[in-house]
């Protein structure tokens, strides 16, 4: 079995999320104790968060292709970035490793093309829904995203931030959540992105009809195809056509 390399920390909420996915598929595929090698390096969010306000992007690419390099030198042989939003600078981190970066959007727009959907909504922090790099991914796969509108991005952004990073969500915040999504599924998207690693903790097929694509189980799970070599796809981005 190969090791999986997991940078985390962004939240550590959802970090704790792909721990438990990971090991529980790796345990339920190859059975008795069986659990996964995986090497974690947790990040401070705050230093992360400070970054993403001010627009340093290159110093947190900087700071992520580090924790990439240490990951790969104790042993890693492919890197997760355990969070959407950082995967705004997903291919400096490439650059700076000789092993596979799992991107999540690679993976999730996989599973979209799978179940057929051309138009999806997209759910995320401010940063995943209004700069280009996440939509732009997808759209290389000829899926098309939904995005809120500026109440609703803020919205979204809040209960992230405020809620799902520090383990909370209301009651209400939920609803307010799955109300945002009708409003995208009534402008046509046939499909729903939580693109934010927290989103799982309070949002689930359970809440919404149409097919819910849980960027955290299916970054997971990508990992565990790739530890295990069942994965069936190499996980570069496309060609443009």
């Amino acid at each position: 079995m190969k090791s999986i390399g997991l940078i985390g920390g962004m939240s550590w909420e959802s970090t704790t999320l792909y721990y438990q996915i990971i090991n529980r598929e790796v345990a339920k595929r190859l059975g008795g104790l069986r659990s996964a090698p995986l090497h974690l390096i947790s990040l401070d969010f705050e230093q992360v968060v400070a970054g993403q306000k001010a627009g340093d992007w290159d110093g947190l690419a900087a700071l992520l292709s580090d924790a990439a390099q240490r990951l790969q030198t104790a042993g890693a042989d492919c890197v997760l970035i355990g969070t959407n939003t950082m995967h705004r600078v997903a291919e400096p981190v490439q650059a700076a490793i000789g092993v596979p970066l799992l991107h999540i959007a690679d993976v999730t727009a996989e599973a979209i093309v799978k179940a057929g959907c051309k138009r999806v909504a997209l759910l995320g922090t401010r940063y995943t829904m209004e700069q280009p790099f996440y939509v732009e991914r997808l759209a290389r796969y000829g899926i098309e995203c939904v995005v809120p509108d500026e109440a609703d991005r803020a919205e979204v952004h809040r209960v992230i931030f405020e809620e799902l990073c520090k383990g909370e969500c209301s009651a209400q915040s939920r609803q307010g959540l799955m109300d945002i999504i009708a409003r995208q599924v009534a402008r046509g998207a046939e499909g729903v992105i939580l693109g934010c690693t927290e989103l799982p903790l309070t949002l689930s097929q359970a809440n919404v009809a149409q097919p819910l694509f849980d960027t955290t189980a299916l970054h997971a799970l990508a990992a565990v195809d790739f530890a295990l070599g069942t994965a069936h796809g190499d996980w570069r981005l496309p060609e443009a056509a």
